[in-house]
């Protein structure tokens, strides 16, 4: 994306979103401000008379008027959409089918019409659908894709920008099994907001992933070999997206839209696979001609074969990506931290990503987290990567 990647996610944008809660010591005034500045300036590049939707819950309240303060400066029009913690779990207990299939309409004009959004990620409960139906999640996913289908062509068109953060809650410290300010300052340095200039942080990592995609360039097969992985893949014609912080902050992957109808063999991934609040252990994926043809795991098969069984395009490749922020060093069951650890890979299951060439339609776009600390990927017969590290 860069990337609709993120937004694809639409668990991620319209579904649940997840620093300090009532009653906690409220984060330096300095640190909020040069978040939001770079948010504004550097992310989102926000424009005189360009209009903002800032949509977080109310957790996040510090630094959603923080950004709130720093659009108005930047000559923007923002206004705010701050959900209520326990809203998505009332209507999922409570709506019909026919609500849930369609009580997203006033999201897809807002997507329609704003000029850039940004989600600011602040749960109360993570685990807060976890005892959601999979079936009535299936209602829900299809209803967003809609909504996905007017932020891919809006993107592809440059109408829109739009980026996702997260803001450090108790319950995401949690989930990352760390205090409150530990997990704190591991989001400060994710993000470089504890360099002096994050901005020229970012353009830095910028510079080498941009080198690293020239190296796949013209390039068609892709071979991921370890413990974990025994996979092959097509990248023909395929571009790889640098993230460096416009879209997802904190950034720092490389990715693409494999050939749909290329993937061929084994994967075990080796974290816990989550989506909406749902945990499945142990994933292991057979592909054949780019599609899963078995699937298993230790914990919520019943769940992942659900999601697989969304529509056609659930069961292949979406996206195919390269963790590069070794500044993140341990899983947090947050992909938008976990997918860009250095040292790993993920695949997507489901829908394809437009700006790297990716075709494939699914109303999910699930992402799976394979460490390749002690794995290779060759391009074409030549070694590209080895025990988590490009070789030159």
């Amino acid at each position: 994306m860069k990337r609709i990647k993120v937004f694809l996610l639409l668990g991620l944008f319209f579904g649940p979103i997840a620093f300090a809660g009532p009653g906690q010591e409220t984060p330096d005034k300095t640190l909020l401000d040069k978040w939001a500045r770079v948010l504004v300036r550097y992310s989102l590049d926000l424009q005189p008379g360009q209009s903002l939707l800032i949509r977080s819950e109310t957790e996040a309240k510090d630094l959603i008027l923080a950004v709130y303060r720093e659009a108005l400066l930047a000559g923007a029009y923002p206004y705010i959409r701050c959900d209520l913690p326990g809203r998505l779990e009332i209507l999922f207990r409570t709506a019909n089918s026919d609500q849930l299939a369609n009580l997203n309409a006033l999201e897809r004009l807002e997507m329609g019409y704003v000029n850039a959004a940004l989600r600011i990620d602040a749960p109360a409960n993570t685990k807060e659908l976890t005892g959601v139906d999979p079936k009535r999640s299936q209602i829900f996913q299809k209803s967003n894709g809609k909504i996905g289908e007017i932020v891919f062509k809006r993107v592809e068109g440059k109408e829109l920008k739009r980026c996702i953060t997260a803001y450090p809650t108790n319950a995401l410290a949690q989930e990352a099994e760390m205090g409150l300010w530990e997990y704190r300052d591991f989001v400060l340095k994710a993000c470089k907001l504890n360099e002096s200039d994050p901005v020229a942080a970012w353009k830095s990592e910028s510079l080498g992933q941009h080198e690293i995609a020239r190296r796949f360039q013209g390039k068609d097969k892709v071979s991921l070999k370890g413990s974990s992985i025994d996979l092959t893949l097509s990248i023909k014609g395929r571009p790889f997206v640098v993230c460096d912080g416009k879209v997802n902050f904190p950034d720092g992957e490389i990715f693409t839209s494999p050939l749909e109808n290329s993937a061929n063999g084994w994967v075990r991934f080796s974290y816990p696979a989550i989506y909406h609040g749902r945990q499945v252990d142990n994933v292991q994926l057979w592909f054949e001609n780019g599609k899963v043809v078995k699937e298993e795991a230790a914990q919520g098969q019943d769940f992942l074969r659900e999601m697989l069984n969304t529509d056609e395009g659930a069961r292949r490749l979406g996206e195919l990506g390269i963790g590069t922020n070794y500044g993140i060093k341990r899983f947090t069951k947050n992909m938008l931290f976990d997918e860009k650890i250095g040292g790993t890979i993920h695949l997507a299951l489901g829908h394809g990503l437009p700006e790297s060439g990716g075709v494939n339609v699914s109303a999910i776009h699930w992402d799976m987290l394979c460490d390749m600390s002690q794995g290779e990927i060759f391009v074409d017969g030549e070694l590209f990567y080895k025990n988590g590290r490009f070789v030159k």
